[in-house]
């Protein structure tokens, strides 16, 4: 993953236009690589949609199966929206942090003219073809991946009277929403061109400091707003729920804004954590400087421990949401699950844990962007710290402790929204039907939770976060003290 993260796309060569000569810079091919794997995950949805009402229609004993398609295809936009909200959270981040690290070329052009207003529309216009490349070659692999899959399911099945066409133009209609998505990504992450002034060419700083960023009154208040009607909305569709299930699009809805809020403001809520796991680390020097840097520059480290807070809470909802159905049905049938609804339900939520994988993995190559991205643009500190006698192992040491605090934070984190939002959603869905003799009016159900799986969720956070900052390690101790400080 790190060299998607540092290495443009293979169309990116030496003889590039000048006019493209930015896909080159760090960044750029991963927010290609995010676009291409969410514009492949929702062209393939988007035909397999097609292939069950394909097989609904031609099935004479279903009648045609409205009802069943209905709910196929809402369940379908739904994971789709998941994966383009969460493409849309990690551009908007890599923009943001690139946007940073230009911070001295865009005070230089500031200062000999240029306009705060174009040199954003410059970057929402790289944006627009980062993402119209990686919306282009997603719908490539997932139209192949469609014929593929229908002609497997042919066979296997004996689809052989189904007559489904998987090229279509309704194809079109997944990467050209990729393609604004990141686009529109790419404005809200330059934000912060609009706060670059002329005298900052004169500065090394490519960050806002705890200070600066607690200032940004504007962005606290949206976030306060759309977390409040988030968590209204959330508590909405679990009231609504007791009546009728519908009450899950409600909490849907409301899970999206107050998950939203809380990636705009992680700004605030992630710096005392990051405090409160550094102490688990120790006294060594490494580790309190690890500690200080992720908590001195929190828009760095909130960016950056974002995905893994999407990926660990995605997983962990539909986990605690099956085990709690589960728990559900057991109650009503007296105690013990029948083992066959039992085996229904495990394969239900693990079809849906691993398309939500999806976005869990489009979460993890923003990870390893962001990481490299953050020590490429501290070079400068880096070699400092080794002029002050640091040596390359304590400044190896020091990235790996930094990248651990923002794991343990994040996962932590993570496990408590996906154990609330998991449950949220399966109050919604089962508080209003009755399950006699447990139950015979609406209820409120209690939340079970899959330790072996929160777990497991917990040691794959883990390993990802260690194999993504080898590269960044690497990184840090590859350019001499002098080197580093020169420029």
């Amino acid at each position: 993953m790190t060299a998607v993260a540092a290495v443009p796309p293979a169309a990116v060569g030496r003889g590039t236009s000048p006019h493209l000569a930015w896909l080159r810079d760090r960044g750029m091919g991963a927010t290609v690589v995010v676009a291409a794997i969410a514009a492949a995950f929702a062209t393939v949805l988007v035909s397999a949609t097609g292939l069950i009402g394909a097989m609904l229609l031609a099935d004479p004993h279903i009648g045609g199966g409205g009802t069943t398609l209905l709910v196929v295809g809402i369940l379908s936009i739904l994971l789709v929206g998941v994966a383009v909200h969460v493409s849309a959270v990690v551009t908007a981040n890599t923009f943001a942090t690139v946007v940073a690290g230009r911070t001295r070329r865009i005070a230089l052009l500031r200062l000999i003219g240029a306009s705060a207003r174009s040199q954003r529309g410059e970057i929402a216009r790289q944006g627009l073809v980062t993402g119209a490349i990686g919306a282009f070659v997603g719908l490539v692999a997932g139209t192949a991946a469609s014929v593929l899959g229908v002609e497997v399911a042919r066979s296997v099945f004996g689809l052989g009277e189904v007559g489904h066409q998987v090229v279509q133009p309704v194809l079109l209609l997944p990467p050209a929403v990729v393609a604004l998505t990141t686009w529109a990504a790419a404005w809200v992450g330059s934000r912060g061109v609009l706060d670059v002034t002329p005298l900052q060419a004169l500065s090394a700083s490519v960050e806002p400091t705890v200070a600066e960023a607690s200032a940004r009154r504007g962005l606290r208040a949206g976030a306060l707003v759309l977390g409040s009607l988030g968590m209204l909305l959330l508590v909405a569709g679990v009231a609504l729920g007791l009546v009728h299930p519908i009450g899950v699009a409600v909490a849907f809805v409301g899970g999206l804004l107050s998950f939203t809020a809380l990636a705009l403001g992680a700004t605030w809520v992630m710096p005392p954590l990051l405090r409160a796991v550094g102490r688990l680390f120790g006294r060594s020097a490494a580790a309190r400087l690890a500690t200080l840097s992720a908590a001195r520059h929190p828009q760095r480290s909130s960016r950056t421990a974002i995905g893994i807070v999407i990926a660990v809470t995605l997983v962990t909802m539909f986990a605690v949401a099956g085990e709690t159905v589960k728990a559900v049905a057991a109650v009503a049938a007296g105690g013990e699950i029948d083992p066959y609804v039992a085996g229904i339900l495990d394969t239900f939520t693990g079809v849906m844990i691993g398309l939500v994988a999806v976005s869990a993995v489009i979460a993890a190559v923003g990870l390893v962007n962001l990481l490299t991205l953050g020590v490429a643009q501290r070079r400068r500190e880096l070699g400092l710290l080794r002029v002050l006698g640091l040596s390359s192992g304590q400044v190896r040491r020091m990235v790996l402790l930094e990248a651990a605090q923002l794991t343990v934070a994040a996962v932590g984190f993570g496990l408590v929204l996906g154990a609330l939002y998991g449950w949220a959603g399966a109050q919604s869905v089962l508080g209003s039907v009755a399950l006699p003799p447990a139950w015979t009016s609406p209820t409120f159900v209690a939340p079970a939770l899959p330790w072996s799986a929160l777990a497991l969720i917990a040691a794959a956070a883990a390993v990802v976060t260690v194999a993504a900052t080898v590269g960044p390690t690497r990184l840090a101790t590859r350019v001499t003290p002098v080197a580093a400080l020169a420029e």
